[in-house]
């Protein structure tokens, strides 16, 4: 299942917007804090979807009836670029475990590229809801690498996948490749160039956010 939040209007799209728009991003703060607000806004819709039990939460008045997460989630996020993203939703399930996960595209002379994880820290996962956060959701390929590598930790007992921007072809490729989760994403873009970006997107997230890096 994919849920597109651009779908109706909403403040979504004001963040997407100012997201994308190459005047705005020379404010790398406002970037990251627009990347945090959506990410507030997708763990919110998350909630919705999760396991609840009954409370008695005492007043100084009296008793009130009431439901808190029956368990929390865990979240788990891609560097440097998820960061924002996941403590956006951090900020709405701040009693939750979390995983991080370092991947990145090796980029070769031919002009191709291979993802590589490097380094993976992760509580157990064995039904427990995991939620993952990477800014863009491009061919789909590291994400679906980073799940893979997750799930050596246990099995989640479902995944949301949040992403700023998704390609159609990265959601196609997740549709034939994985099961159990569900695509959460402020935009889908219909373009996926040779080398793997999204258009019209937003850039590079992590650039944006954290300043450029050097290319290895």
């Amino acid at each position: 299942m994919v849920h597109n939040l651009s779908d109706r209007d909403s403040l979504v799209k004001v963040f997407m917007n100012e997201m994308r728009s190459i005047h705005i991003q020379k404010d790398s703060m406002r970037f990251r804090k627009n990347l945090e607000r959506l990410g507030q806004i997708i763990g919110y819709e998350i909630s919705k979807s999760l396991a609840y039990k009954s409370v008695d939460v005492e007043t100084p008045l009296g008793t009130s009836f009431s439901s808190e997460l029956a368990t929390q989630p865990v979240l788990a996020t891609i560097l440097r670029a998820g960061l924002p993203l996941h403590q956006g939703v951090l900020d709405m399930f701040d009693g939750a475990e979390n995983a991080f996960i370092s991947a990145y595209r090796k980029h070769h002379a031919s002009g191709e590229f291979e993802i590589r994880l490097e380094y993976i820290s992760c509580p157990d996962l064995n039904n427990k809801v995991l939620i993952v956060c990477d800014p863009m959701l491009a061919t789909g390929a590291s994400i679906l690498k980073t799940i893979l590598a997750l799930r050596e930790f246990g099995q989640p007992s479902h995944i949301h996948i949040v992403a700023a921007v998704a390609s159609v072809e990265g959601i196609d490729y997740l549709e034939r490749n994985l099961d159990n989760y569900t695509v959460w994403t402020g935009a889908i873009d219909e373009e996926l160039t040779a080398k793997g970006y999204i258009v019209p997107g937003l850039g590079d997230a992590g650039d944006l956010a954290y300043g450029k890096k050097m290319q290895s």
